[in-house]
């Protein structure tokens, strides 16, 4: 056991139990719970998401789970999202012609995928850019599981301090290049579910487990 305490913030819209297995499965020490202090305290904040776009923000915003990342993010304390959990971190999502604001983490819109067959449901393989510490260990080859219609397509974040280190990502082809996942600072994200991804997943969350 690693003895970090992971809180993944149950607003109504994530598969919270197949995360909460597959976090303790790499070693933390599990909470499901949209309580404010204990999120706060937390090592690491987990947000899962399914569903759609302006209905996770709905949930988060009732369960003051936006403002529970924005303080953690405040702090330097780390953040991961999952699937819809990684979409609302940007500044907007498009689905059925409706927009939504999201948390505005990123820039960038959340819109539809352009492939023959949506949604994008089974294994692809991402491509990961040198040093990336979420795919540290993982095999380039390995696949990753995705359920989604929705991504975001471009990449736009521009550090221009030279103290702080650009951001990681991690792009995957579905019809057209999409953004995989992000490492930005103690924001983490990813398209896919590691929780459903076999042993690759299962590395990427002891990946991000021994960053807390």
């Amino acid at each position: 056991m690693t003895g970090k305490n992971v809180v993944v913030l149950d607003y109504g819209f994530g598969n919270v139990r197949s995360a909460e297995r597959a976090l303790a499965r790499a070693g933390a020490e599990v909470e499901i719970t949209r309580d404010y202090d204990r999120a706060m305290n937390a090592d690491g904040l987990l947000v899962p998401g399914v569903g759609a776009f302006a209905s996770c923000m709905a949930g988060l915003k009732e369960a003051r789970g936006d403002w529970i990342i924005g303080r953690r993010l405040s702090g330097g304390l780390p953040v991961m999202g999952i699937c819809v959990g990684m979409q609302v971190l940007f500044e907007r999502g498009i689905e059925h012609g409706t927009e939504a604001e999201g948390l505005d983490e990123w820039p960038g819109t959340v819109g539809p995928l352009k492939a023959e067959v949506v949604p994008h449901m089974g294994w692809n393989t991402v491509r990961a850019p040198a040093g990336s510490r979420l795919f540290q260990g993982v095999d380039p080859d390995e696949r990753f599981y995705f359920v989604h219609s929705y991504a975001v397509h471009d990449w736009s974040l521009e550090v221009t301090n030279p103290a702080m280190r650009a951001p990681h990502v991690t792009w995957s082809t579905y019809g057209e290049p999409f953004v995989a996942a992000v490492e930005n600072g103690a924001l983490w994200a990813t398209q896919f579910h590691p929780e459903k991804s076999g042993d690759a997943g299962a590395q990427l969350l002891t990946n991000w487990i021994e960053t807390l």
